[in-house]
């Protein structure tokens, strides 16, 4: 399959990237002839390398998300993978999806109609499955990625032991950008064809005379919305700051956000043919209503200490705030025959989402009988309690043709239906977990520990209140691993791991809900070839029983559990420099999962779990094609060009549970030109990423119904202004 031959565009999206071209050139010329410092361009990234993970350019060397301490990447029994900065620049990446197509064995699922964050991985997860943390804690934020992230991370498998209540499919860890004590900022100007841009700007530095460093985000988004109606805005603002003494630092965070974004059901899957009704695939089909605007609060303060140069203790706690309101015109049901959809307007007021996060780690070296341990002791709580006070559910209304749309005709009815509000939920989990890293020798290191979690679960909804859960427990989970080292640059993996997460949702609720249990195993090899590429390769076998389905029933999504699953597969993930000037992240994943033993379900796949993921992402510095030139009062430096081209694969999935139809497979190509200056001795960017390059139509999930599609953005061009000193 090959990227298909583009389509006619729209005339006005090249008027408006024209336009927007020049002003963000001369934006960009103009901000550097005011600043007064000089820097020089920048060719090799280097970050992280205080804070846990060092990177060099697109590879990544070190992290603490695999093991709970600084760990070279070669030493650690689970597949981690990293998106680092520079691969976010490049690829002007300004989702969390667009980040994790670097990844293997990840594709998107249910994302609420485009309003939340919601991936699978290695055929696991959910929209709101606690998946997704935030400096390596969790929240109860819908939208996380923004320009004050420094990278993602990705742990595959299981990671209980570390990090409590998890799903077996893996984790994913947005780190946040903080101050730095070496001065620099940045400043982004970016027009998009959809029609309006991006303005991002990132400050950092110390405090002159005192032991502080300072460090400011800001993200405002504004632009249109690609289908026939809708606008998204965004504003995101992160300050924070460092205190560092001789052995103690301690760095306060807080990032405020609000935004409003479509709330966009997609398209529908003719049941008689198992294809999309043949529309304009930027058609929607609810009204203009269909909005969702949420705020959030983030706050957080890490603390760490050094006893010495072996043992050293740091704690975390986060606090996080979303309240949103929203409404849509949600799909009913499709008559094949007439052509015609059911809609109904529905709307949430007034949610609260809250959540404290706590967490200790104790990390320490020593020796015994000759052999070295690297020793992790910790104890995490979380108190996690999710609201929504008032519920509208509308009445249904027949008759809007999708072929001929009339919009206008069905508003949100302020009414709130007594059964469905007044939902809350509650979850607080204590962890105690002890990890042991213990060195064989030069070749083996063997990574055992147990984690212990104390559970407290509630959940109730109606006027009056109804109880659907009120479960509390203790549960105790083992992991195991192998690493032996082959050569200091070769090691092979094998490990062994449990996980456990109560089941929870926000749906409507088929019956009581037991907690989901998995166990893995996995086996992999992990190499840095040459001097600047890491590989790592994995074979996973998975087994969970009690999963949690949604699937819509008469316009509801409901939630049940499916006996077992398993899930099998593997993934091989690339990423560093492969020849002087050239750069490279790739992955390719193979996933085998589906329902084992249910008595509806037995033998289905899981939904939005396609058997083959596979990406590649190649870009080439060119060096010098311009010399060094003065232009009256303004002058240029030497001018570098880089240029980057990639694409992606995802494999059909299941539209629903049933696996009554698939979503097709598709490949969308992407690529970037850049060119690089000194302006009056600031570096400076224009840089042009063509997203969906040959603009393919494309379904990238589901939410669990033929109703209820989303249809993939179609070709954008981006034109960015950057300054940097």
């Amino acid at each position: 399959m090959s990227c298909a031959a583009p389509t006619p565009r729209h005339p006005f999206r090249r008027r408006r990237l024209a336009g927007g071209a020049l002003w963000l050139l001369s934006a960009g010329a103009a901000s550097a002839q005011d600043a007064p410092s000089a820097v020089t361009l920048e060719e090799l990234s280097v970050a992280g390398l205080g804070n846990g993970l060092a990177t060099i350019g697109y590879q990544p060397r070190r992290s603490t998300f695999g093991a709970g301490a600084d760990t070279a990447i070669l030493d650690t029994p689970a597949n981690i993978a990293v998106v680092p900065a520079q691969v976010l620049r490049d690829q002007r990446v300004i989702s969390l999806d667009e980040a994790l197509r670097n990844v293997s064995g990840i594709a998107q699922t249910n994302s609420v109609g485009g309003t939340q964050e919601a991936v699978v991985r290695r055929g696991f997860g959910t929209f709101r499955d606690d998946s997704i943390l935030r400096d390596g804690r969790r929240t109860v934020l819908q939208q996380n990625f923004s320009y004050a992230i420094e990278r993602v991370e990705v742990l595959k498998g299981p990671a209980s032991l570390l990090y409590g209540i998890t799903d077996p499919g893996g984790l994913i860890n947005l780190v946040s950008k903080r101050p730095e004590f070496t001065p620099h900022g940045s400043l982004n100007l970016t027009s998009t064809s959809f029609g309006g841009g991006l303005v991002q700007g990132d400050l950092t530095g110390p405090v002159e005379g005192t032991n502080l460093a300072y460090r400011m985000v800001a993200d405002i988004q504004s632009y249109d919305y690609w289908r026939n109606f809708g606008h998204l805005s965004r504003q995101v603002v992160a300050p924070s700051l460092t205190w560092k003494g001789d052995d103690t630092t301690v760095t306060v965070g807080y990032e405020f956000s609000h935004y409003r974004v479509p709330y966009d059901r997609g398209t529908i899957f003719d049941p008689r043919t198992g294809r999309p009704l043949r529309v304009p695939r930027d058609r929607r089909f609810d009204e203009r209503s269909s909005q969702h605007e949420a705020t959030s609060h983030l706050a957080s303060l890490d603390v760490d200490h050094r006893f010495d140069d072996d043992w050293k203790l740091h704690f975390g706690y986060t606090y996080s705030h979303l309240g949103y309101d929203e409404d849509q015109i949600r799909p009913v049901s499709y008559n094949a025959v007439t052509g015609l959809l059911t809609r109904r307007a529905d709307g949430t007021r007034n949610a609260d989402f809250n959540a404290h996060v706590a967490r200790l780690d104790l990390t320490g070296r020593f020796d015994t009988f000759g052999l070295r341990h690297d020793l992790l002791a910790g104890v995490t709580y979380e108190n996690i309690d999710y609201g929504r006070p008032d519920i509208i559910r509308g009445p249904n209304r027949a008759g809007f043709n999708p072929f001929r749309p009339v919009y206008g005709t069905l508003a949100t009815v302020p009414v709130i239906s007594a059964p469905d509000s007044n939902l809350r939920e509650r979850l607080s989990n204590t962890s105690l977990y002890l990890q042991d890293s213990l060195h064989l020798s030069d070749q083996w290191i063997l990574v055992a520990g147990l984690s212990t979690q104390i559970f407290d679960q509630f959940g109730a909804k109606g006027t009056p209140a109804v109880a659907y859960t009120d479960i509390d427990g203790v549960r105790v989970l083992p992991r195991v691993g192998l690493v032996y080292k082959l050569a200091p640059n070769l090691s092979l993996y094998g490990s062994y791991s449990q996980s456990f997460k109560p089941n929870t949702s926000l749906a409507n609720i088929v019956g009581a809900l037991p907690p989901e249990e998995g166990e893995a195993f996995e086996v992999g090899v992990k190499a840095d070839v040459a001097a600047g590429l890491t590989v790592t390769g994995a074979m996973f076998d998975i087994e969970k029983a009690n999963v949690l389905v949604t699937q819509v029933v008469n316009g509801l999504t409901v939630a049940s559990t499916a006996g077992k699953v398993r899930s099998r597969g593997f993934e091989i993930d690339v990423a560093g420099q492969i020849l002087p000037d050239w750069a490279v992240i790739a992955s390719y994943g193979f996933t085998q999962a589906q329902v084992t033993d249910d008595p509806a379900l037995a033998g289905k796949q899981l939904l939005n779990t396609p058997r083959v993921t596979a990406s590649a992402f190649l870009t080439h510095q060119f060096g010098a094609i311009a010399e060094a030139a003065e232009f009256g009062s303004t002058r240029l430096g030497a001018g570098f060009l880089e240029a980057g081209f990639g694409a992606r694969y995802v494999g059909a999935r299941p539209g629903d549970a049933t696996n009554s139809f698939k979503l097709p497979e598709y490949v969308v190509c992407d690529a970037f030109l850049a060119y690089n200056t000194q302006v009056n001795g600031l570096a400076t960017t224009l840089q042009l990423n063509l997203k969906n390059l040959f603009d393919r139509t494309y379904y990238p999930s589901s939410g669990g119904s033929n109703l209820l599609v989303a249809v993939g953005e179609p070709f954008q061009a981006l034109v960015t202004a950057r300054v940097a000193w």
